[in-house]
């Protein structure tokens, strides 16, 4: 089957052409330039094509699986609901964020996880998916049942990163402790002497656990040949220890300091979406457009909201000077694809695979007016 999407503003990896993309049997198989639209084909109307966006960190199955507390949804229907959020959202390929470990033994994210991933597996291969979904599985280094639970998932064919991650007080995404308890204790419930109680035991949890872990984490990921990420590195100290693991992605680094030592370093820097829309971090660290400011962000993730992550592409190409189209594309595409050694996706080019969204830039937001995935229209 072939489909010719003509009459574009076509996004390459390095520049935007007018023309016109054709996709055989899946793939991408002629790139050219011209506003001509053959009989037949697809006219975008001078609208954007780009690649299908590329989402490496989204938790958003878990607000599916439980939209309200203690309102468990069947999970294959959460599933769906959540894939067809992302599909609609120009997101082709998906990886979702596990947790392994939770601050709460009661969280969805224990309780749960297994029949997440089963439910993820299930969908996937009975067809039901618009996006090609895959996992993340985030480890929370400081959980004591990490290790048994890791191990009946690493050999999942579905599973393509891992990132380390360390929540407790005082430290990394929450170093302002005033942060975590307006964090924490609104999400819990607690009063204040439940709230001292419950950052002791944390910070307990994390002596006792977190570096044979981490250890135990990073070997198993380096012997799989598994994709490594840390989480909110804050210091250079952070990164070392990053860089000593064969880390690739550094996922939210919250201070400017990190996120340079990262890039220097050959890790790639990845910030959130919503940090990019809002102008600023929900827990009070660095601005994802100060980090663009100095060159230092190369992927984004949607993370709590599917829509941000095309929003922010677009912000970050219309209000910073050394960003362009291209580039701003390219940390929601081709970026976060190579990084999961995903080479045969995201990036508009002959032979690869045919995930293309048309895009209308109006004056309020981006506009998603059509998705394909392999060649097939899913939204």
């Amino acid at each position: 089957m072939e489909q010719v999407y003509a009459n574009a503003r076509v996004v390459l990896a390095d520049r935007v052409i007018d023309g016109a993309v054709q996709v055989k049997n899946g793939l991408i198989t002629d790139v050219s330039e011209g506003n001509g639209v053959p009989a037949g084909a697809e006219d975008f109307a001078g609208d954007l094509l780009i690649p299908g966006l590329v989402e490496l960190h989204t938790d958003g199955l878990e607000n599916h699986m439980q939209p309200r507390p203690g309102a468990h949804w069947p999970a294959v229907a959460a599933v769906i609901a959540h894939d067809n959020q992302l599909a609609a959202s120009g997101i082709t390929t998906v990886l979702d964020a596990i947790a392994i470990g939770a601050l709460m033994d009661t969280s969805v994210r224990i309780k749960r996880l297994a029949e997440m991933v089963e439910s993820l597996a299930e969908a996937r291969a009975a067809g039901l998916l618009r996006a090609d979904h895959l996992l993340h599985l985030r480890c929370e280094v400081s959980y004591e049942h990490l290790p048994e639970i890791f191990d009946t998932l690493a050999d999942h064919e579905m599973l393509k990163l891992a990132s380390i991650m360390d929540h407790t007080p005082g430290q990394r995404q929450f170093a302002d402790v005033e942060h975590y308890k307006v964090y924490y204790q609104g999400k819990f419930k607690l009063n204040d002497a439940e709230m001292e109680t419950f950052m002791r035991e944390r910070r307990d949890d994390q002596i006792r656990f977190s570096d044979k872990h981490r250890r135990y984490i990073v070997d198993a990921c380096r012997q799989r040949g598994i994709s490594l990420a840390s989480h909110d590195d804050a210091t250079p100290e952070h990164v070392s220890k990053a860089v000593d693991d064969g880390v690739t992605i550094a996922e939210f680094p919250t201070t400017v300091d990190a996120a340079r030592v990262s890039h220097e370093n050959g890790i790639k820097v990845m910030m959130g979406a919503p940090n990019v829309v809002r102008g600023g971090s929900h827990s009070g660290n660095v601005s994802a457009r100060d980090l663009a400011e100095h060159g230092y962000l190369d992927i984004v993730s949607s993370d709590y909201v599917p829509s941000s992550l095309l929003h922010a592409a677009i912000l970050l190409s219309d209000t910073i000077e050394r960003i362009d189209i291209a580039s701003a594309i390219r940390a929601v595409t081709k970026n976060p694809a190579d990084s999961a050694g995903l080479d045969d996706r995201g990036e508009i080019t002959v032979g690869r695979l045919g995930d293309i969204v048309r895009v209308h830039l109006s004056p309020h937001h981006p506009v998603v007016r059509g998705v394909w995935r392999a060649g097939r229209r899913v939204a």
